[in-house]
């Protein structure tokens, strides 16, 4: 396995009398998830999906990806949630987050529909300009709000400037039968990908709502897929000894057990910002119901230390850690020898950036275990599209264990439709007035 959990900065803060108590809990989660009889059965796709996935619907993936990178400058993608943040996460940690600002044989990739913001939607249309454009929206309903007004106004955009020939640019990634967006792409003639009616939207990155924006960018989407493989068979054993994706989950039961409420997820990379943004939508959507689970955030160092490293060290310690750390980075940049020294750096002359990193990296765990911050490690040998696959699915599992052992249904969002009723009823929706009226008289 290309990636390794390292627990020994956990030592003074938990016992293995606290991994035997929860070892149980661990096997039961671990049964509800292989019986498919717990909370949320009817999502448990993502389970065997790196096996059982649809070859044929794989093929016409890569084909299509393959046509937009021969007749297309950029990739639009319209989604808002788990429609676009695992791709994107996947893309900006195999290729970089600055992907779009090199010239590549493959499209540049902008994603819309993922807020309401005037200015953002008008740069991105900007950026099409004399471009040769081709769109994947990305919705299993077609309706919900920022995607459905982000397509409103592409579809409009591209019928004006290719007419007819608009829909053979249009991409829809959707329900399989029904739903607006699937009648709508049945009537244009779109193409169309299926989101499976049994993956829930943050666990389907490794379904055509992921693959086919990940393919357009030139990252080879079999081997993301061994990489998944490799982890469904290397994570089916319950005993938390001999899975680290288990084990990782237990640990965070046990730290919340603890009153470590905030889980802050770290690298020291920023290629993995966005695939800390997906971590955050999974666990946060996974957990957080019934006044239960760890709130879930990210930071990058060395960078957020010079901004939040004073709270680490020695805020409210309510704070457990865990870090992604990528021992080898593709590229090997040495520090030079100055003949002035002005700066006293002469010291660190022919060191690797990446080895001064993993300094700070070690420095910091230190430093933060002493200040009362438990730090659970998640090594990684490199960044690349095998292991990212591996850790797709690590996490994937490690959340559902985790949801489980909380005793919430791992696979629904419930709370999320408060502020879209809301939102409806200030808009004037039809059939919202007497809501309207009562939220009026609070603002």
């Amino acid at each position: 396995m290309a990636i390794k959990l390292d627990t020994k900065y956990l030592e003074n803060f938990m016992n293995d009398s606290d991994f035997k108590a929860i070892q149980p809990f661990v096997i039961t989660a671990h049964n509800l998830i292989t019986q498919k009889n717990g909370l949320g059965n009817d999502f448990l796709g993502w389970l065997t999906l790196p096996e059982d996935y649809d070859k044929s619907e794989f093929s016409k993936i890569k084909e299509c990806a393959d046509k937009i990178k021969n007749d297309s400058d950029i990739l639009l993608v319209i989604g808002i949630g788990g429609s676009y943040l695992g791709s994107r996460a996947v893309i900006e940690a195999i290729q970089s987050p600055l992907y779009n600002n090199f010239n590549h044989d493959t499209p540049k990739i902008y994603f819309l529909g993922n807020n309401l913001s005037a200015d953002y939607f008008h740069n991105i249309m900007t950026l099409c300009d004399g471009k040769d454009i081709s769109v994947n929206v990305i919705s299993k309903s077609g309706t919900t709000t920022e995607p459905a007004i982000a397509f409103r106004l592409v579809k409009q955009y591209m019928d004006k400037r290719y007419g007819p020939n608009a829909a053979n640019r249009i991409y829809a990634t959707t329900d399989k039968a029904k739903g607006t967006l699937k009648t709508l792409a049945d009537r244009e003639g779109y193409q169309t990908f299926v989101i499976p009616d049994n993956i829930g939207g943050r666990y389907s990155v490794l379904t055509a709502v992921g693959l086919l924006p990940i393919a357009c960018a030139g990252i080879d989407i079999d081997q993301l897929m061994q990489g998944a493989q490799t982890a469904l068979k290397q994570y089916k054993d319950p005993d938390i000894n001999k899975n680290d994706c288990y084990k990782y989950a237990a640990i965070r039961n046990i730290l919340l057990r603890k009153n470590y409420t905030t889980e802050v997820t770290v690298a020291y990379n920023p290629s993995l910002q966005c695939y800390q943004e997906w971590i955050k939508q999974l666990f946060g959507e996974s957990e957080g119901k019934d006044n239960k689970g760890t709130f879930p955030t990210s930071m990058i160092f060395s960078t957020d230390l010079h901004s939040l490293g004073q709270y680490m060290q020695q805020g409210l310690r309510n704070i457990s850690e865990t870090v992604l750390w990528v021992k080898n980075e593709k590229e090997k940049v040495l520090v030079t020898h100055d003949p002035e020294n002005l700066d006293g750096l002469n010291f660190l002359a022919g060191n690797d950036l990446h080895a001064i990193n993993e300094k700070a990296y070690l420095g910091t765990a230190l430093a933060h275990t002493s200040g009362g911050v438990p730090n659970t490690i998640i090594e990684l040998d490199n960044i690349d599209t095998f292991t990212i696959g591996q850790l797709i699915y690590f996490y994937e599992k490690a959340c559902a264990i985790s949801a489980y052992l909380l005793g919430v249904n791992p696979f629904d969002q419930p709370g999320v439709q408060l502020y879209k009723s809301n939102m409806f009823a200030l808009l004037g929706k039809p059939g919202y007035e007497n809501q309207k009226s009562s939220l009026e008289k609070l603002l």
